[in-house]
């Protein structure tokens, strides 16, 4: 993907990720605090949402190169420290994911991506009743009665740093939210390999 995702546009949902309220002796990564915030985003849009793909561009950098979307985003170049970082999303336009991922080429003004997905979860043992064929699987999966319904976001730097935060739906309040560097290491993979 040049720049953005494969031939998708420029039409993109800007946020920034500053805490200003923050301690330093407890303040969490940039890219921790990028990925909680995305993820704040999103849940304000409910569930049953397509993946989300965000590209993580430095503030100080966004601010310096863009001072008219710093204005709108309420930023002063006082405020945009080294560290923090914007999430900028990306159109993708509907397209599935697995497909979409090893076409992206991201450009050096972005420091890492991130991407929302949201997935089923059945208890152990379910998939041994599961119908083979992938159709029949996912309807059989959304009718199940104990599932769960997660959504996790994945983060990752050009560094090799990642973050990863995950809800469990119909936990929605912001100390429900589970934090793990390798929660979904796969998805950490595909997403380090577009900034290779």
């Amino acid at each position: 993907m040049p720049g953005v995702v494969g031939s998708a546009s420029c039409d993109h949902d800007y946020m920034s990720v500053d805490d200003p309220g923050a301690r330093p002796d407890d303040v969490p990564s940039a890219l921790t605090r990028a990925v909680a915030e995305i993820e704040r985003h999103v849940r304000a849009d409910g569930w049953d949402q397509q993946a989300r793909l965000y590209a993580l561009a430095p503030t100080a950098e966004l601010v310096s190169r863009e001072p008219e979307l710093a204005t709108k985003l309420g930023l002063s170049a006082e405020e945009a420290t080294d560290e923090s970082l914007t999430p900028i999303e990306q159109d993708i336009g509907g397209r599935a994911i697995e497909e979409l991922l090893p076409t992206i080429e991201w450009p050096d003004t972005v420091t890492g991506c991130a991407l929302v997905l949201e997935r089923i979860v059945l208890p152990p043992g379910a998939e041994d009743d599961m119908p083979a064929e992938d159709t029949a699987a996912a309807a059989w999966a959304q009718q199940h009665p104990a599932r769960s319904d997660v959504r996790v976001v994945v983060g990752v730097l050009r560094d090799g740093s990642r973050a990863t935060v995950l809800r469990v739906r119909g936990h929605e309040e912001d100390a429900d939210l589970v934090h793990g560097a390798e929660l979904s290491p796969e998805l950490g993979d595909a997403l380090a390999d577009t900034l290779t």
